[in-house]
């Protein structure tokens, strides 16, 4: 049973090409879209690149990228078609392409509900190279004389200014690592050297945070130092007393950050998919002169996804017919169904006379 059945005329179906010949246009701008999307998204995480550990994270932008500039082929084809369906000698040379543009539209559209999915199905994999990733770049802070490293100092301290957050979980994880370099330790000091000397890897660890964790907003001047030391500050008690530190840890703000990205970008991209969809079932067959019925779906949701699968099960079948010669008779080799008796001999033929 054919849902939402209507009856198109020339005329009528004039008019629907010329509509549908600008939404496939407006399909080349939702290309472009998903390609801004999906740049957008690569570049954000590159600029953090130092920040998270070696994962699959770029295989979402990359998908985006992918899909919008085959949404640009796609509908910029789509469209052609569309145009060309005015005409009707000019119709009639893209019967045969029909089909297979037909099949290409829907796994195009499959890939962009799959590219919707994976932008709200990373935050687990996000998560883990954060971790990872921002443990790493704390242990290397003080590397300022390291190549390949001296440039994590400057890239944590703005990541904590900018989203204002301190350490990976919060700032006590500063206390676990040695962020200070040796060069900048006053050895001939007997404190430094037995707080080295009491650590069993030779760390010198200590109750500070950097200068990037202090709360701008905070009316008292920054603690950074022995923070947990309440006989070292005047009027300040740590347990009770609200510290002038950013609470929340930089892989939270992080985590947030990127997911309300992805979380935007996958509704606009499942937006797109509904409107590529709408597009997906548009019937283009029959005489273009008369006129035809039009509808949504020809048969049952269900019946056109079994014939859909046929459809596809048959195209994997053709590399296996065989091919002749242009000159042969293409029944030669088909078996008669002639009926000769009970024996089924052929008679003998009888020569006609001279």
């Amino acid at each position: 049973m054919a849902v939402l059945k209507v009856k198109f005329t020339k005329t009528k179906r004039d008019k629907l090409a010329q509509v549908l010949w600008v939404l496939n246009w407006i399909s080349v701008v939702t290309g472009l879209i998903l390609f801004s999307l999906g740049l957008f998204l690569k570049v954000e995480l590159e600029k953090r690149r130092e920040l998270m550990a070696e994962r699959e994270l770029h295989s979402v932008p990359n998908m985006l990228i992918t899909v919008g500039l085959i949404a640009c082929a796609i509908n910029f084809l789509g469209g052609k078609i569309c145009y060309d369906c005015v005409d009707t000698n000019k119709f009639l040379r893209w019967k045969l392409v029909m089909l297979p543009y037909i099949i290409l539209t829907f796994f195009f559209t499959l890939c962009i509900l799959v590219g919707a999915l994976m932008c709200y199905s990373m935050r687990g994999e996000l998560e883990e190279a954060l971790v990872v990733g921002l443990q790493d770049a704390m242990r290397f802070y003080k590397d300022t004389d390291t190549p390949g490293r001296c440039f994590l100092k400057r890239t944590v301290d703005l990541l904590q200014i900018q989203f204002q957050c301190c350490g990976n979980t919060g700032h006590r994880d500063w206390f676990q690592i040695q962020w200070v370099s040796n060069r900048y330790l006053d050895m001939s000091c007997k404190e430094v050297v037995d707080r080295i000397r009491s650590n069993v890897e030779g760390k010198y660890l200590m109750d500070g945070v950097p200068f990037s964790c202090c709360n701008v907003n905070s009316p008292r001047p920054c603690i950074q130092y022995q923070i947990t030391n309440n006989s070292a500050h005047y009027n300040y008690d740590y347990q009770s007393e609200e510290l002038n530190l950013w609470k929340r840890g930089c892989r939270q703000a992080l985590l947030e950050y990127y997911t309300s990205i992805m979380h935007s970008i996958g509704f606009i991209v499942l937006i797109i998919w509904l409107f590529e969809t709408a597009l997906e079932n548009v019937l283009r067959q029959g005489d273009p002169e008369c006129e035809s019925d039009g509808y949504l779906l020809e048969t049952s949701l269900a019946e056109t996804a079994r014939s859909n699968f046929n459809i596809i099960k048959s195209l994997g079948k053709l590399n296996q017919i065989n091919t002749t010669d242009s000159d042969r008779d293409p029944n030669i080799n088909r078996p008669s169904t002639a009926h000769y008796g009970p024996d089924n001999v052929p008679p003998k033929q009888i020569p006609l006379a001279s």
